[in-house]
């Protein structure tokens, strides 16, 4: 009888949620970026995105569009190493495949994070971005990995781009360290 009580009260008790920790490094300082994923609502968008922050795939990666009133996205794995072209900057994605889209009722608000893709539904890979403002237009157009819980004042002072495109001039705001958390 034991047992199953505390098999129930397993059960019964709240699943760890698995987040983003990102350090961020800029002109404007930095900090500590704290991201819940939404493992329920894309489960394969989470699962490419663990792995490749678990491998250090994320590590050193600029903030290579930012849009002022609207969202910062980084994320490129491929060409967006500080250090590399970065023209080339928000070309690439990773040696995974592409995820098939996981769209939901989540909203598009402050603090939301998002899957970057192509004018395909399902070309997300590894770019990403932290949205500054509510973008209702987004809403059903693209996956929703999860949200900022920590850190937005830090999200708020990544470096702008200096043109409509959010292309960023000059040494960009690079993700240093980005670790999984349980």
């Amino acid at each position: 009888m034991y047992k199953l009580a505390a098999l129930l009260c397993a059960l019964a008790a709240p699943a760890f949620a698995t987040g983003l920790e990102i350090e961020v490094e800029g002109e404007n300082g930095g900090g500590t970026v704290t991201i819940d994923l939404f493992e329920d609502v894309a489960p394969n968008h989470v699962a490419q995105i663990t792995a490749l922050a678990r491998e250090g795939a994320y590590d050193g990666v600029v903030f290579h569009r930012v849009i002022d009133g609207f969202m910062a996205q980084t994320g490129d794995v491929e060409f967006g190493h500080l250090g590399q072209d970065m023209r080339k900057a928000g070309m690439g994605g990773s040696d995974r495949p592409d995820l098939k889209a996981e769209f939901s009722d989540k909203p598009f608000e402050r603090g939301v994070v998002g899957m970057a893709r192509s004018r395909s539904p399902d070309s997300a890979n590894s770019q990403f971005f932290i949205m500054f403002a509510p973008a209702p237009h987004l809403n059903g157009q693209y996956t929703v990995v999860g949200r900022v819980s920590g850190g937005m004042d830090v999200v708020d002072a990544i470096k702008r781009g200096n043109s409509r495109s959010g292309a960023v001039e000059g040494r960009p705001d690079v993700m240093k360290k980005v670790t999984v958390t349980e």
